[in-house]
């Protein structure tokens, strides 16, 4: 089957192009370092000549959700119509567990992104999976100072791998609209899984203090409510490997 994944040169699309290899499948990416603008559409339907199956992982580094909103509407009204003209029969849509129920800037355009999966032509399957495991450094990474404040909030974190099997065997089986939620097999506090990581050696060494943020982050809102598919790796074993 051909399939194309945008954002495959990311961090999960990566991953995801890997999948699709293995399980035989010809995998087709869609980003700007191989001619193909989401943002601009310039180069989509070209890409997407001959696609059987969309699967969506592009990303914006953000925390304002003006800038959120703002690429992931884009984008999604780029994707989905090209999609659609193309004659694609499915479009995959890597979300987020919880999207809906914590007000977070970044979240919003998450949010804007499955309206548009939704109100799309072509047959869809949204998974929503909680945070990977490279979560509390990518936090670390984006916080400057000899102290990291780092919210109090619980997580169920997911190896990005198992993540990107399971958006492959979405892939290749029929539209469901909204999959169970997809989670790590541990509930994890990020404030523990922080000085874990700092400890490691895998981010500079300082002082971690909680941050306790109101509203549904800091009281479980990111964990999957119902039963579903669990991921097998831990996060302790991810920090060994």
């Amino acid at each position: 089957m051909r399939i194309a994944v945008a954002g495959g040169t990311g961090l999960t699309g990566r991953c995801v192009m890997e999948a699709l290899t293995v399980a035989g499948h010809e995998p087709v990416v869609l980003a700007r370092g191989v001619g193909v603008d989401l943002l601009t559409g310039a180069g989509l339907d070209a890409a997407l000549t001959g696609v059987d199956t969309v699967i969506d992982v592009s990303n914006v580094s953000t925390m304002k959700r003006s800038v959120s909103v703002g690429f992931f509407d884009r984008a999604g009204r780029n994707l989905t119509a090209a999609a659609a003209r193309a004659g694609a029969r499915h479009l995959v849509t890597l979300s987020i567990v919880g999207v809906d129920r914590v007000k977070n800037p970044y979240y919003a355009g998450k949010v804007r992104q499955e309206e548009l999966v939704r109100e799309g032509q072509v047959p869809w399957t949204i998974l929503r999976a909680t945070q990977f495991h490279e979560f509390a450094g990518q936090l670390l990474s984006g916080m400057p100072g000899p102290v990291a404040l780092v919210p109090t909030m619980k997580t169920q974190p997911i190896a990005v791998r198992e993540v990107a099997a399971a958006l492959v065997t979405s892939a290749g089986a029929a539209p469901q609209g909204m999959a169970p939620d997809l989670a790590g097999p541990r509930v994890e506090s990020l404030v523990n899984m922080a000085r874990r990581l700092i400890a490691a050696g895998g981010a500079r060494r300082r002082p971690v203090l909680p941050l306790w943020i109101p509203g549904p982050m800091s009281s479980g809102g990111l964990l999957p409510r119902d039963p579903g598919p669990r991921g097998v790796q831990t996060f302790d074993e991810w920090l060994t490997a």
